[in-house]
């Protein structure tokens, strides 16, 4: 993708491609990144609403600033710390972590199994759900953007600033963490 400053045209006289081109390339990431950066903010805050408009921001950030992006292949880990920086901006206004489990979620699981196995996943995830949200807040970062994001350890690890090791030790840790209390309610 080709950076554009934000007072340099799009386009020029007789090169409408160039415009063309920097909004077809900047369409796609969106395509490619948006699902994953709004389940990301959304397993956060469980708000579609606000979920949506961070997720939007971000790219809208993102878009404004592509000229400071440095290597194009780090566009994700970036794209996702604003998506982190704008959460953390938005849950400190609306003081909002720690929440309630939102069981319209946990409710709005696929339903194509027996009813029995849907009822039983779904308050699975509901516990699960709420045993996460009491670990600390980089546990439940490193959660969310592994599992709601689908990022790898070394993207996480650039979001964090952590290392990929350190990333990996915190990742097992906290779901080792995870299974032993799911076995000690069981």
């Amino acid at each position: 993708m080709r950076s554009v400053g934000v007072h340099e045209p799009l386009s020029r006289p007789g090169d409408v491609s160039v415009g063309e081109s920097v909004f077809y390339d900047f369409a796609e990431r969106y395509r490619q990144y948006f699902p994953r950066v709004f389940a990301y903010v959304y397993g956060r805050i469980r708000d579609v609403q606000a979920s949506e408009d961070i997720a939007s921001e971000a790219f809208e950030r993102a878009f404004v600033k592509a000229d400071t992006l440095r290597h194009e292949e780090a566009f994700g880990t970036w794209l996702f710390t604003i998506a982190r920086n704008l959460l953390i901006s938005y849950c400190r206004r609306r003081n909002r972590f720690g929440g309630p489990v939102n069981y319209e979620l946990v409710n709005s699981l696929p339903a194509d199994a027996a009813p029995e196995d849907s009822l039983l996943e779904r308050e699975e995830v509901a516990k699960i759900m709420d045993l996460v949200r009491r670990f600390p807040q980089r546990e439940q970062d490193i959660i969310a953007l592994k599992f709601d994001a689908e990022l790898t350890n070394v993207q996480i690890a650039g979001i964090m600033n952590l290392s990929e090791s350190n990333v990996r030790v915190i990742l097992c840790r906290t779901l080792q963490k995870l299974r032993k209390v799911l076995q000690e309610e069981s």
